[in-house]
């Protein structure tokens, strides 16, 4: 073992020089901040590659425990440790376990004393580590843990019990926001039968070291910081409470769900059985309390009712006038009012308030409960549920009038009750699609709804020039909300930041320099453990939109965006955030396009090596993000490319990409950039080879994207380098190879192209080949133009061919990969619709204008072509083209 340790030391202390080595050999040229290169080194690499092998986690304990290695790499064995566990501990959900159970063993009946007599520095990297084995084996696999921890208390070393305490922090916390279950409580009890007396004592002992101290600074910085810690632990240990449904509760809730089985299922022989069942519901909810563990059971007693009223052999038991009225004051009401246990909800955790009452959760509520009840009554008592609830609307309203400002919860009921009787249809991407005629939506709304939005003097107070007198204070609150212990990330929290920042626009520039450092700082903390995937996706929003905003009133603004966000994307990158790196190469690119042409910053070419690496073209999730900064690059950086000689590294992404069924049209949008920009004579060398790629493929696998794409891609390639050119290099091949290319693809599958920008370059590109180019005119292929001319036609003028190819049913094992982070596209930092034939307002006028240059160059000789080789009804519309053009065929 000792030569595996000698062996493990050499190699951190080899990355540690690596890493020196990259940061002094790398610079961005933005405020001298240092960088490292984005991809591992061939010393970390090899690490990540035996880390399986057993025995490695000991070795780095006993690399970080020798007193003779130096600290930086203790500090890197520490770091290094605590990644093998973050990514190694986690037994998968197919059982597979990737760490040797010896080693787990030794590993936490070590780990807790080495952490303690550690230095601070490595102490935080092994707190973090044992969090995370105690997050997969406290306390059922690991039950000694809080008993040995607690035997530290007594020792009277602050550096030690500081160490206990924030690795109790980093353990306990997540009680805080965890779902309530038995599993839960029965560990929380198992912590605080072992944990509770000890932490007390140690806090009665710590406030009175204070006191003894009082006129000591440097012990009353160390005493208060273990005093903050302490309570952070009592907070977490005391944030769950016990308003749980019991077993009771939990007893009659199933037999209503059980009741409400046997009313939808078994009709007839339940019938005689079930109006007392109905009764004992109806006695249960106007006896039942409002304490929140009661939530469950009034929940499924309310839907069992709307179960019963919607069968049709029971309904006569809710038709008495009577009978709704009682529900509507005695059930109804009473489940949607705000009560003081749902405005608690709402301040300690409003992400999970909204996401149960508002967005619907799996997670049922009265208040939705009682409306789906309405929505069921007034389905068949429509008449008769109008006239009776709306006196009660009626009355909650007159209530909320006489004093708005305590009577609030009664408008709050009334407003609910009045959606639910007018839904009549919904659906979950679109809400309300049919309302009841019986209520005036409009004018509930006018008298009742629109008061609330407006202010004196009339004007609605959400509209942008509003917005903008209270942006500070609005934009102030919401990130102070982001700061509250439960609301950390916030998604609706997030999701309002960016909606405010789109309303402003360029209202919102006078207060980003306070706003965009507390993103960014957000950012940085987020990376270190994405756990919340809408709230990061708005947070990358709102850093897309602020870019977009700023660099339209000034570009120049954009070195400012790059020295804030450059160092974070860098960590990033380096730490492989799998989940964040597709936002990254989004904003990065957003960031490069403001650059004018031929003014790529060095930072950025820099970076572009690393962008080639083949790693990172293996995640799905990374493909469209990095083509799309690719493209950027070959834009801004043509020329600096192409003399850094990485013309062959874009070539090999766009084969790799090519050979794909998947992103064979990303290496299509790679390649035409690349032919729109790059300097022809950089590409000629590699020309020919590019055209056999695609034939091979072609012949391999002739899949209706590919042969779209395949398409557009000869016509771009005879636009901007000549058709000619584009004949010549496919006879290059084959002789007259163009012809097969004639026949069995733009004959045969030009009408399948879509898109506008495609159509437009397909039909300029077959209009250069009929007029520009002498093998149409007196060369071999002057037999395929009138068939080449009526296609074309037929291309303006017939639907798209949505028919497929055999190919498309097969797919390729490669191109179904498992589990990868999605690419979700920002629609704040999404490109701009590149039209590289902008010039071309119609091609209908275009292909016109080209056949009377044409004519005039040879008078007499295409008119009898087109009069023999077009069917009347393609020389119809191809006269209209003429006219429309004022163009005479000579």
């Amino acid at each position: 073992m000792q030569n595996e340790f000698e062996g493990l030391k050499k190699l951190f202390w080899k990355w540690v020089k690596e890493t020196k080595q990259g940061v002094q050999g790398n610079t961005y040229g933005i405020q001298n901040e240092l960088v490292t290169p984005i991809l591992p080194f061939p010393a970390e690499q090899f690490l990540e590659s035996v880390e399986l092998s057993k025995n490695y986690a000991l070795l780095l304990l006993h690399l970080v425990d020798k007193p003779e290695v130096e600290l930086t790499i203790k500090i890197a064995g520490a770091v290094a440790f605590k990644n093998f566990i973050k990514r190694n501990w986690p037994v998968t959900e197919d059982g597979t376990n990737r760490i040797h159970l010896e080693d787990r063993e030794l590993v936490k009946k070590l780990i807790v004393n080495l952490m303690l007599h550690s230095p601070e520095a490595i102490q935080k990297q092994l707190s973090d580590a044992v969090s995370i084995i105690g997050r997969y084996d406290f306390p059922n696999k690991w039950p000694d843990l809080i008993s040995e921890m607690v035997e530290k208390f007594g020792t009277g070393d602050f550096h030690v019990i500081n160490g206990i305490l924030h690795t109790a922090h980093s353990l306990f916390k997540r009680y805080r926001h965890e779902f309530k279950s038995q599993e839960l409580w029965t560990e929380i009890k198992f912590v605080l039968d072992k944990f509770a007396k000890p932490l007390t004592e140690l806090f009665q002992a710590t406030m009175n070291l204070a006191t003894t101290h009082a006129n000591n600074p440097d012990a009353l910085k160390v005493i208060y910081s273990s005093l903050v810690i302490i309570c952070k632990v009592f907070y977490s240990l005391n944030f769950q409470d016990d308003d749980e449904p019991g077993l009771l509760e939990k007893l009659k809730a199933q037999v209503c769900e059980n009741v409400a089985l046997y009313a939808q299922k078994y009709d007839e022989e339940f019938q005689p059985y079930l109006p007392n069942f109905v009764t004992a519901a109806w006695n249960l909810l106007i006896s039942t309390g409002k304490q929140s563990k009661y939530d469950l059971l009034v929940s499924t007693a309310l839907q069992f009712l709307a179960t019963v009223a919607d069968r049709s052999h029971y309904r006569h038991l809710f038709e008495d006038p009577v009978v709704l009225s009682n529900i509507c004051e005695k059930v109804i009401i009473p489940n949607m009012e705000f009560r003081t246990s749902d405005e608690e909800l709402l301040e300690d955790n409003p992400e999970e308030y909204i996401r149960r009452d508002i967005e619907g959760s799996d997670v049922d509520t009265r208040r939705r409960s009682a409306c789906d009840l309405v929505k069921v009554l007034s389905r068949y008592f429509e008449a008769k549920m109008m006239e009776i609830f709306g006196q009660y609307v009626k009355i909650m309203l007159k209530h909320y009038e006489d004093n708005p400002a305590l009577n609030w919860r009664s408008k709050d009921a009334a407003l609910y009750l009045v959606t639910s009787l007018a839904s009549k249809g919904q659906t979950q991407r679109q809400g309300i699609t049919q309302t009841s005629e019986l209520v005036d939506l409009t004018d509930f709304a006018r008298h009742h709804t629109l008061p609330e939005l407006q202010k004196e003097d009339g004007k609605i107070i959400v509209k942008a020039a509003e917005l903008s007198s209270i942006a500070q204070e609005i934009l102030t609150k919401l990130l102070n909300v982001l700061s509250r212990p439960n609301s950390l990330e916030n998604e609706y929290v997030m999701k309002a930041i960016m909606r405010t920042f789109s309303c402003l626009q360029e209202r919102v520039i006078p207060y980003l320099g306070e706003v965009l450092p507390k993103l960014t700082e957000k950012l940085a903390i987020v990376a270190r453990n994405p756990s919340k995937p809408h709230f990061n996706h708005y947070l990358f929003e709102t850093i897309g939109l602020s870019i977009r905003i700023v660099c339209s009133a000034n570009p120049s603004s954009v070195s400012s965006f790059e020295a804030a966000l450059f160092p974070i994307f860098q960590e990033l990158l380096q730490q492989d955030v799998q989940e964040f790196i597709p936002y990254v190469f989004q904003v990065l690119s957003l960031l490069l396009e403001q650059h004018t042409s031929g003014d790529a910053p060095e930072p950025y070419m820099v970076l572009f090596p690393c962008l080639l690496s083949p790693v990172l073209w293996e995640r799905p999730g990374n493909i469209h993000p990095l083509v799309r900064l690719l493209q950027a690059f070959i834009r801004t950086a043509a020329q600096q490319i192409s003399d850094t000689h990485k013309v062959s590294g874009l070539l090999g992404v766009f084969q790799k990409l090519i050979a794909s069924k998947l992103n064979d049209h990303e290496g299509f949008y790679l390649l035409q950039s690349i032919i729109e920009h790059f300097p022809k004579d950089a590409l000629s060398p590699y020309m020919k080879q590019i055209f056999v790629l695609m034939f091979q493929r072609l012949s391999s696998t002739k899949t209706t994207k590919y042969v779209k794409g395949l398409l557009v891609f000869f016509c771009f390639y005879a636009v901007k380098l000549g058709a000619s050119a584009l004949i010549d290099m496919v006879d290059s091949i084959q002789q007259q190879m163009f012809r097969m290319v004639l026949e069995r693809l733009f004959l045969q599958d030009i009408q399948k192209i879509s898109g506008p920008v495609e159509k437009k370059v397909t039909a300029v590109g077959v209009t250069k080949m009929l007029c520009e180019c002498p093998q149409f005119v007196d060369g071999p292929y002057s037999n395929m133009w009138a068939p080449l001319l009526q296609a074309l036609v037929s291309f303006f003028e017939l639907p798209e061919d949505k028919s497929l190819h055999p190919d498309d049913h097969f797919v390729e094992v490669d191109d179904a990969p498992g589990y990868q982070p999605s690419y979700s596209q920002l629609a704040f930092a999404s490109k701009k619709e590149h039209d590289p034939l902008y010039d071309v307002s119609d091609p209908k006028i275009f292909l016109a204008r080209s056949l009377g240059k044409l004519s005039t160059a040879y008078p007499g000789r295409f008119g009898p072509l087109i009069t023999s080789g077009l069917s009347e009804q393609h020389r119809q519309h191809l006269t209209s083209y003429l006219n429309i053009a004022g163009v005479h065929m000579v």
